[in-house]
């Protein structure tokens, strides 16, 4: 392709995204292929001539579309968001033209230097202590695991990156039943085994029990372990559990633990004042992560990783082959991260930022967190149904009640697994389920860029209407 038709199809693009964007909400919100639809109609073989944009962008149409999940759509309440904006897009762009490895200060100092400001930016938006470090990583996954190695250092005296664990006592980590999948698959891929994650207690509201967060302490002491690390949860996926960060900090420091802080959704809910509260305690963690690609508008993917001693990362991570020396006294965000290879992801929150200032989103979040509230009264004051958890931020659980009123929960069970699934493959809307107390309940999570409270409103018809009909 050549700059000419280059220009012309990058313009046709630019149009079909606009009207891709104001026009979503015609699609359904999940796709409705079944599995298998989408490769029977993709060739076995690449081809050996090169095909002209008009026909593979043809394709794209009638072949990808149809398998795609509309995460922009402003009726998507699965999961957590994964939210774009203009300003974000208009950054993807040129950060895909630019093409940059920002892998050293070198290698484009303007990645460096831009990451390390915005990364202050969303610490002192969040109320992360302004001696803390920053780092943007892919997702928040990829930050628990580079903590969960960082503590595996601290508390090996950075001998096992040399020695491997094969003379170490057996590690512990503290968590709860609330805390994300991807602290189980950190703990598989650092060496140290799922079996030595200790599930600590939970009070009524779900949040870890410190006082059995102590006795597991200093009962896997006397057995031999060696409690190496503690992962509190701001906004757990879930239902929402929010863990006392102020009285586990104190624990982390009595006992010597490292301290990691899992806001990957909440977080962006932080830079709401009455929030605040919640970061009482923050000092005494020694890492935070949050995904502004969740809820601040910011393209997926991005995710602030916060530290309070960056050399403890960075001594954690660094390998310092010949051909990767360079400048001294800079910042070589290689070692901060499981990635060599960095794309410059600081460019996008720069847009962001800059096009809609902090007061813009705020008013955004501080909405869906209203319409979460508001939506869940109505839905706890409507026969038929109940709500199972409280909003935490702008998430919610609820279920549809059985007529017979079963006691095991067995006929519940079944008819709110049974709404799920007709809610949607009807394509709607798209709600996702969990299970709390043995009882399966639906999740409703608020933070499109674009939701209006019409969209709350008619899914909660259209739930009503497919619950009616299974009742």
């Amino acid at each position: 392709m050549n700059n000419q038709d280059f220009r012309k199809h990058a313009h046709e693009l630019v149009d079909w995204i606009a009207d891709y964007m104001e026009n979503v909400r015609e699609y359904p919100v999940r796709s409705q292929v079944k599995p298998g639809d989408i490769a029977a109609q993709i060739a076995d073989i690449p081809p050996v001539a090169g095909e002209s944009f008009e026909s593979i962008f043809s394709d794209f149409q009638n072949v990808i579309m149809p398998g795609i999940t509309h995460w922009q759509h402003p009726r998507f309440f699965a999961y957590f968001p994964a939210n774009s904006t203009p300003e974000s897009q208009l950054a993807e762009m040129l950060i895909s033209a630019l093409g940059v490895n920002g892998m050293l200060w070198e290698t484009s100092p303007a990645a460096t230097e831009l990451e390390e400001k915005t990364m202050k930016w969303l610490g002192q938006m969040v109320g992360i202590p302004n001696n803390w470090s920053g780092v943007i990583q892919d997702t928040a996954s990829s930050a628990t695991f580079c903590a969960i190695l960082a503590a595996r250092e601290k508390a090996t005296n950075f001998h096992t990156n040399k020695s491997g664990l094969y003379q170490q006592a057996p590690l512990k980590f503290y968590v709860t039943r609330e805390a994300h999948s991807s602290i189980e698959k950190a703990m598989k891929m650092a060496g140290l085994g799922s079996e030595h994650i200790h599930f600590v207690a939970t009070t009524d509201d779900h949040s870890m029990d410190t006082k059995a967060l102590e006795q597991a302490i200093q009962k896997d002491r006397s057995k031999g372990f060696v409690p190496a690390g503690i992962i509190a949860c701001i906004g757990a996926t879930g239902m929402g559990a929010i863990d006392p960060l102020e009285q586990i900090g104190n624990v982390a420091r009595e006992e010597g633990l490292y301290l990691h802080v899992d806001a990957a959704w909440a977080g962006s809910a932080l830079i709401l004042e009455e929030y605040q509260h919640l970061m009482k305690g923050i000092e005494h963690a020694d890492s935070f992560v949050f995904n502004p690609h969740k809820w601040m508008g910011i393209q997926f993917d991005c995710s602030a990783h916060f530290v309070r001693d960056k050399e403890t990362l960075i001594r954690t991570l660094t390998i310092m082959p010949e051909y990767l020396k360079s400048n001294q006294g800079v910042t070589d965000y290689r070692d901060w991260g499981i990635q060599l290879g960095r794309r410059m992801r600081a460019l996008k929150v720069w847009f962001v930022l800059r096009g809609q200032g902090t007061e813009q989103i705020q008013q955004r979040i501080r909405q869906h967190i209203q319409w979460a509230e508001k939506l869940a009264e109505t839905i706890n004051n409507t026969e038929g149904f109940e709500l199972i958890t409280q909003p935490r931020f702008a998430l919610f659980t609820f279920r549809a009640l059985s007529n017979s009123g079963d006691d095991d929960n067995t006929e519940s069970n079944e008819l709110n697994d049974a709404l799920i699934k007709a809610v949607n493959d009807d394509g709607f809307t798209y709600l996702t389920r969990t299970v709390i107390n043995g009882q399966s309940v639906i999740r409703w999570s608020i933070g499109h860029t674009n939701c209006t409270w019409e969209d709350v409103e008619s899914s909660w018809e259209k739930v009503k209407e497919k619950a009616s009909k299974l009742q």
